[in-house]
């Protein structure tokens, strides 16, 4: 299973990873193979753009799912139920600290 998300993660990355240069050199090769005009090339380079981006959050959120469910697995505590019980513990203390009867 890790090397499947591992395998996903990378294709995610270099699905992203096309930089403004390496797109300029594709819209220049589409005009050139397929005559296509700069206008439609920059469309497509758009189109791959929100594509990519969409695949990325659809990435991100599963990474953190499957973060969420090996957590839950070895009984790991999430930081804001921590931070409630730290809250409630404190609340509790200060409720019963005991009182100076010399006040």
């Amino acid at each position: 299973m890790i090397t499947l998300f591992e395998k996903t993660a990378m294709m995610g990355m270099g699905a992203l990873s096309l930089s403004q240069k390496k797109a300029e050199e594709l819209l220049g090769e589409l005009k050139e193979r397929i005559g296509c005009s700069e206008e439609e090339g920059r469309a497509l380079l758009e189109k791959l753009k929100a594509q990519a981006e969409e695949q990325k959050n659809l990435l991100t959120k599963a990474a953190e799912e499957e973060v969420q469910k090996a957590c839950d697995r070895l009984g790991v505590v999430r930081r804001e139920e921590l931070e409630r019980l730290a809250a409630r513990l404190d609340a509790l203390e200060k409720r019963e600290a005991p009182q100076d009867p010399t006040c």
